[in-house]
């Protein structure tokens, strides 16, 4: 079984501090094999957010998997967007945009959406879908491959379609063909997990999408803070939420969904409510 931790939309510059301290330790404490980070470390893509970013990485476990998001490209010195978009990312979080991570039992392929031309929306283009097949079509069908993304594949209900990553259909057929199980994303701020079959429709392939809500912003959009917890342990996975209680300041597990892979791909198996919000 594999363990991983997926947290997106940490945006330094503006962080609930009082959230950091009990994150970092209750990560610790789920010694988790990897750690996935889907986007936007920063509000604002500043040097000292960037440094404050890379301070809270280098306290949580190795290896990480992390994807810029489009906070992390400067929004006012249109110089830096545009000519050097990433550079603080690449200087102080890696200089690898496409991360990847494999073992006997799970491969993570981390790729960047974020782009200078749009301010909110993100893209993959032709030479990151042949990078998405040359990682991942080898692998046997008993190794979980996974996406991580900035910008979601799919959408939770009343989400327009523009809030999708651009040419997701164009990476769609090429990540089913190889088999892709689970994609992990961000951006929208809210938590959710669906399939990929009801939207693109590839024959019989049918992966998860998870979202993650931000974990430390205090831009919430009217969720709490929160991050999930994915138990890998083929042909199951577990999805687990854990939600912050500001009250008592700790996360706390609020929901584990339970999904099988059968003959038509990743089916839901059970849903534990373990609180209401």
């Amino acid at each position: 079984m594999r363990t991983l931790v997926h947290l997106s939309d940490i945006h330094f510059g503006r962080v609930d501090a009082t959230i950091i301290e009990p994150l970092v330790a209750l990560i610790a404490e789920l010694k988790p094999d990897v750690v996935t980070i889907s986007g936007d470390l920063t509000q604002r893509a500043r040097s000292e957010q960037f440094q404050e970013a890379r301070a809270f990485l280098d306290r949580l476990p190795n290896p990480q998997i992390v994807v810029p998001g489009n906070h992390d490209v400067p929004l006012y010195n249109v110089f830096a967007r545009f000519f050097q978009p990433l550079d603080k990312y690449r200087r102080f979080i890696t200089d690898d945009l496409e991360p990847f991570y494999a073992d006997e039992e799970i491969a993570i392929l981390g790729v960047n959406t974020a782009r200078s031309l749009t301010f909110k929306g993100g893209r993959v283009n032709e030479e990151q879908v042949a990078l998405m097949r040359e990682k991942l079509c080898p692998l046997g069908r008993d190794v979980v491959k996974i996406i991580v993304t900035h910008h979601p594949f799919d959408l939770p209900e009343g989400f327009d379609d523009d809030e999708l990553v651009g040419r997701a259909k164009m990476a769609m057929k090429t990540l089913a063909d190889c088999g892709a199980d689970v994609f992990l994303s961000g951006h929208l701020h809210v938590s959710h997990t669906g399939h990929t079959a009801k939207r693109y429709k590839i024959g019989d392939h049918s992966a998860l999408v998870v979202q993650a809500g931000t974990a430390t912003s205090t831009r919430g959009r009217g969720e709490a803070n929160s991050f999930n917890v994915i138990r890998v342990d083929y042909p199951n996975i577990h999805v687990e939420r854990f939600v912050w209680q500001p009250a008592q300041s700790v996360f706390i597990s609020n929901q584990i969904e339970k999904f099988q892979q059968v003959s038509n791909g990743w089916t839901r198996v059970a849903d534990d409510n373990l609180m209401n919000q």
